[in-house]
This record gives structure tokens, C-alpha cells and sequence, in this order.
């Protein structure tokens, strides 16, 4: 199934005429990350397991839905470079049909996609996804409404990849504001599960942040947020551990400055 499928045609369409629609809310942030325990090296003879990664955020709220993009940056101590980049627009049924199709815990129902595009060197073809990829994936989305959350929500998509085998993805995303004392904190990330092709193990990266909210010290709260980011991945970028000699289970731990503006 390739890019043609119904699904993807349907969201790409409305999308179209959605470019100037009225926007609800946004928030656009900048991090910085530095972890020592980053898997899978850009090449054979080099070690990147040392990186500086510069984050780009934006997440906003529209009257067709919503939309979320990220772009990293990654730098090594070996001289190694990596831009990825994410956008993640997503089509809401309840809000294009002016329908509450709310039920149980289901807060709405969406028609989901998303545009990954990569760069990286990759000289001895170690990641499943190749150096320079573009891959298209659409699906469905559903919005949980749970105490507590700021939002809960599950992406299954169907991944046209480039130049790869096409697969599936599930994708898990919260966000869990909490307060220890008189700190304020946030709990939020991703958990994203891929499924095997004839070209690329099954993988599952599970990346969370634990933040505190520094900017409440001095009357700006949500501003600055100081913290963790904990990486659990397995068989990264679809590489089965162990091939090629390379471990592709990271387990790494980011410390990370975070600007809200």
C-alpha cells in the first residue's frame, strides 16, 4: 500500500483547504539535551555515543484539529551530524462534522498523519531507514479525556517508508503536570512501536521527560523547565541487536534545559 491509499488522500485534501482556519492555542519551545549513552554509531570506525541535541518544539490547536512538530539536531564528540525532523498534523471528525463524538473515555477521533524527514551520515548503511529519507505515514487518532492529563493520546498509522519496506506504527503521547511540595513538575513523552518488514526488525522507543518548572520561581511558570529525558529503545531504528556487532538497545539518559515562548 503506498501513498496513494485513501486515507492519506482524505487527510492530505482536507488539510488543503484548512490552511487558513482559525488557530485556538500554541506553543513553540526550544531545548537542549546532553547524553553520553547514545546506540547505534553513524559509522563503523566512528563512537557517537557522546551528543549535543538542539530541539525545536511546536504544538498548536486549530478548528480542524491540531498539529505537532519537532526537529533535532544532533551533533557527537566524534564530529557526527543528524537533522531530524517531525510534523504531525492531525484532523479532528468531531470538530470538522460540528459533532460531539466524545464516548466513554474517547474525547474525539482523529484522522492522523505524519511527514518524517531525515538526514544523517549513514556511510556503511547500518539504519534501516538509509541516510536521507522522507516517509509518510497516515492512520487514526483517538484523544482520551483522563483526570489529571493534560492530554492522552493514541496514532496508529500505516508508514509509506522510502525506499523501505512499508510497516505499521502505534504511537502513545501524554502529558502529566504534578506538584511535590511547592514545585511544580511535568511528566510527558512518547512511546512509539513499529512492526517488522522484510528489511527491518520490529522496534519500540520509549522516551520520556521529567521536568521541573523553574520559570515558577520567579512569576513565569510553563517558561523554563529543567530536567531529564530518559530513552528506552529497542532495536533502534530497526537494526535487531546484536547485527553488524552493533547494540541497537540504547538506553540513555539526556540532561535538558527547556524554553517555553
Amino acid at each position: 500500500m503506498k501513498l496513494s491509499n485513501p486515507l492519506f488522500l482524505l487527510a492530505a485534501g482536507l488539510l488543503s483547504t484548512a490552511v487558513h482556519a482559525e488557530v485556538l492555542w500554541q506553543d513553540n519551545s526550544l531545548s537542549l539535551l546532553r547524553g553520553n549513552d547514545y546506540e547505534v554509531n553513524y559509522s563503523l570506525d566512528s563512537d557517537d555515543s557522546s551528543r549535543d541535541v538542539v530541539t525545536f518544539e511546536h504544538a498548536s490547536g486549530h478548528s480542524w484539529g491540531d498539529l505537532f512538530l519537532f526537529s533535532d539536531y544532533l551533533h557527537s564528540d566524534a564530529g557526527s551530524d543528524e537533522l531530524y525532523t517531525e510534523i504531525s498534523p492531525r484532523l479532528s471528525l468531531g470538530k470538522l462534522s460540528g459533532r460531539d463524538l466524545g464516548f466513554g473515555p474517547v474525547r474525539d477521533l482523529l484522522l492522523a498523519s505524519t511527514l518524517e524527514l531525515g538526514n544523517m551520515d549513514d556511510p556503511d548503511h547500518l539504519t534501516a531507514t538509509g541516510p536521507h529519507f522522507t516517509h509518510k505515514l497516515a492512520g487514526v487518532g483517538v484523544d482520551f479525556a483522563v483526570p489529571g492529563f493534560n492530554y492522552l493520546q493514541a496514532n496508529v498509522y500505516h508508514r509509506n517508508n522510502d525506499d523501505r519496506a512499508d510497516n505499521e506504527q502505534l504511537t502513545l503521547a501524554w502529558a502529566l503536570p504534578f506538584r511535590l511540595g511547592r514545585a511544580d513538575f511535568l511528566y510527558d513523552g512518547f512511546i512509539d512501536w513499529t512492526s517488522a518488514s522484510v528489511d527491518a526488525h520490529a522496534s519500540m522507543n520509549f522516551t520520556s521527560q521529567l521536568k521541573w518548572d523553574a520559570g515558577a520561581l520567579w512569576g513565569q511558570p510553563k517558561s523554563l523547565y529543567a530536567g531529564i529525558e530518559y530513552v528506552h529503545w529497542n532495536d533502534k531504528f530497526g537494526i535487531e541487536d546484536g547485527s553488524f556487532g552493533v547494540d541497537s538497545d540504547e538506553r540513555n539518559v539526556n540532561l535538558l534545559v527547556k524554553y517555553h515562548f
